[in-house]
């Protein structure tokens, strides 16, 4: 397990949103985001997530096509060298990638809970997804339930 995890604001809104968001406690222990997730995200932050905020300039210049969360939460996690961030959007995870960091996403959470033992079975989660707004591709539902063994 990476010793900092940095989650930029759509999974923190998601699980928000799906009531389950003690899932990534459960999963993870602690997260760190930065002050901007936090205004983007616009609830009470739990005392199992920390604000930190990136010592080095990066995100200014990531801010130039990435929205100021995201670009962020890639500054704070590349700071770190055992780090994992979580974050949806293409854009940002193809810069994180291609800077290093390792990326995971909403349904990464799922799959990594399942398999340790936080879930019994992820469909049902994923059933509470698509009555949101979060947008997820009928082919990437089949492949993460065929990676759980629930297809």
């Amino acid at each position: 397990m990476p010793n900092v995890i940095v989650s930029d604001t759509s999974c923190l809104i998601l699980f928000y949103k799906i009531e389950e968001f003690d899932l990534l406690k459960k999963v993870f222990g602690k997260l760190h985001i930065t002050e901007t997730v936090q205004k983007e995200f616009n609830q009470q932050i739990p005392d199992w997530i920390e604000i930190v905020e990136p010592t080095t300039n990066l995100h200014q210049g990531l801010s130039n096509y990435l929205d100021k969360g995201e670009a962020t939460a890639i500054s704070l996690a590349a700071e770190h060298e055992n780090s994992l961030l979580i974050i949806d959007e293409i854009k940002g995870r193809k810069a994180a990638k291609e800077m290093g960091i390792p990326v995971t996403g909403s349904l990464g959470v799922l799959i990594t809970a399942k398999n340790n033992g936080h879930l019994q079975a992820i469909k049902p989660i994923i059933n509470k997804i698509q009555k949101t707004n979060f947008r997820i591709s009928k082919e990437l539902i089949e492949r993460v339930l065929d990676k759980v063994n629930e297809s």
